[in-house]
């Protein structure tokens, strides 16, 4: 009795201190919002000069949200558009990409979409945008050019622009329009490409590139279409893939797992707004092999759908490790037409584990700790494979990818204070060749190549080596220390090894990474983003992994079943 009446007692206690502390923090929130409003109208009313209260206020919102993680965001009225982009991967305008031409000073086209307004009307890479209607965009930066293409669909706008292969200035009509950013922009079967060293007949291949609405559904078209084709096994592409819809990814996961299984559960502070996404329909293939890439860039929404699948032993997951993003963000309407988006919990993939990499803290000024791999924990897979939290999805088969030299970085680089050199010779290219091969057929030639080696040693090109960075920093601390002049002839030795100068020498070593750059921006200019993918897949290290794992079929099984389930 005694001990009950002390229970009793205690969950009293509780229950008032509880109450206590929320009574409180409403006090401090109630506080500190009246005394905001009394700094504003103070200043308002007595500052020596009038504020804009749009650009003081947003200030202050601005602050406030550095305070918390970097995907809670505010969107004021004429920015609500950028959320909707987000979420839906829709826009108003004419779909095509631009960049800033440093040489001409100018805004160009860079590659228009296919099937969009700027592909209808003709518009190639390299025209120079000069107006948009009587709009000077003449030294204009991207930013500015980009906000006066965009626009309500069925508006229209004269267009001026110099197509420097003739040298004249063209004008034409344009009517935006809404573009659907394709989510899935290329699939294919990879017969074409097969050798005896990349694998076997059969293997399917999906690119997708972020889940926007409905995307699940395209992929599933995909899907049933290779298998029409004679599809065998699968390689599902998320490479650079940022994420998005929770509901889709759930989607994806279920055309390969029975109905019934959770995929992700959301949990946050509001109970009510705890979620579970879980499979509600007949997968199509749940025995099919499968392959799932992912890389640095794979995050959120390619998380869930990569982590489920490993959770599950559905696939093996090959590439490198991915972001880390383990939070649920929604978007929240605000007075005056603004909005929010707004992370209101974590997820958690099937096997109980949240990938989150970064925690975000948010007392005394707000930082961020990245979780260290000793922090993490340890969970199973549903055949008993270790998998751990904290720091994005490990790939079952680790595989960098051949890393992009720094010289072909700068020639194809855009705003940078080069000569653009490259992004020239592809527009006299694509002007001098009314068509090309196919994307699986082209490629840049050696005479080619030659030629435009030429031209990059002609131009004055240079760029800076991050050896020769590291050069000198080495130097200057064996300077510090008192070892230089020990080591100086070796120095020496080691600089002139290092001599940067030659720029011909350069391209010659990495002429095979320079060639496959230039013939994936020659493609998408004939064959648009789908014929870049295609010309670029028999490069693709990570790729060729995923084929010879695929092709090895007791290889592939005793990945994803652990010694200890065979014993």
């Amino acid at each position: 009795m005694k001990r009950s009446f002390a229970l009793m007692l205690l969950v009293g206690l509780l229950l008032q201190a509880e109450a206590q502390t929320e009574k409180d923090h409403n006090f401090e929130v109630a506080k500190n919002l009246e005394i905001f409003n009394a700094i504003y109208r103070n200043l308002d009313m007595m500052y020596v000069d009038s504020l804009k209260a749009d650009h003081v206020i947003g200030t202050a919102i601005d602050a406030m949200f550095r305070q918390l993680d970097p995907y809670t965001e505010y969107y004021p009225e004429e920015k609500t558009n950028d959320l909707k982009t987000l979420r839906t991967g829709k826009y108003s305008g004419i779909g095509s990409l631009i960049r800033y031409h440093m040489k001409r000073g100018n805004a160009v086209i860079d590659e228009p979409y296919e099937g969009t307004p700027s592909a209808d009307v003709g518009l190639k890479k390299g025209d120079v945008i000069l107006s948009i209607d009587d709009s000077t965009m003449v030294g204009k930066d991207t930013r500015y050019v980009s906000d006066h293409l965009l626009g309500d669909a069925g508006t229209t706008f004269m267009l001026k622009f110099l197509r420097p292969s003739t040298g004249k200035e063209m004008q034409t009509k344009i009517t935006r329009r809404t573009i659907q950013m394709p989510s899935l922009p290329y699939y294919g079967m990879l017969d074409w490409m097969m050798d005896e060293e990349s694998g076997m007949k059969g293997i399917g291949y999906v690119n997708l590139n972020s889940f926007t609405e409905n995307c699940s559904k395209d992929v599933r078209r995909a899907v049933i279409d290779l298998k029409n084709q004679g599809m065998k096994a699968l390689v599902l592409d998320l490479r650079g893939n940022g994420g998005g819809s929770e509901a889709e990814a759930a989607n994806i996961v279920n055309l390969f797992v029975r109905s019934g299984v959770t995929v992700a559960s959301n949990r946050g502070k509001l109970k009510r707004a705890n979620h579970d996404y879980v499979t509600t329909v007949e997968p199509l293939d749940t025995v099919m092999p499968l392959v799932v890439l992912v890389n640095g860039s794979s995050a959120s929404a390619s998380e869930i759908t990569s982590g489920a699948l490993q959770d599950l032993d559905r696939a093996v997951i090959v590439g490198t490790r991915t972001y880390g993003k383990g939070l649920v963000q929604l978007p929240m309407d605000l007075p005056y037409n603004a909005q929010m988006k707004l992370t209101t919990s974590k997820y958690y993939i099937p096997s109980g584990r949240c990938i989150q990499a970064i925690n975000y803290k948010h007392g005394d000024g707000g930082y961020m700790e990245h979780i260290p791999d000793s922090l993490t924990h340890e969970f199973r897979t549903l055949g008993g494979r270790i998998v751990r939290d904290g720091g994005g999805i490990m790939p079952d088969v680790e595989v960098k990818p051949d890393s992009l030299p720094n010289i072909v970085y700068y020639l194809s680089a855009s705003g940078r204070d080069s000569t653009e050199v490259m992004f020239d010779y592809e527009v006299e290219y694509i002007a001098k060749h009314p068509t090309i091969a196919s994307p699986r057929e082209f490629a840049i030639s050696d005479e080619e190549f030659e030629a435009f080696k030429k031209r990059v040693v002609e131009s004055g090109f240079t760029y800076d080596p991050e050896s020769g960075k590291a050069m000198e920093d080495l130097k200057k601390l064996m300077e510090f220390e008192g070892y230089y002049e020990e080591a100086k002839a070796e120095f020496e030795a080691l600089e002139n090894k290092l001599n940067h100068n030659n720029i011909a020498r350069d391209m010659d070593r990495h002429k095979e990474a320079i060639k496959q750059v230039m013939a994936n921006d020659i493609v998408a200019a004939y064959y648009f983003q789908s014929g870049a993918i295609e010309n670029a897949l028999p490069s693709d290290k990570q790729l060729r992994e995923a084929c010879r794992l695929l092709s090895d079929a007791e290889r592939y099984r005793s990945i994803l079943v652990p010694a200890v389930a065979n014993q």
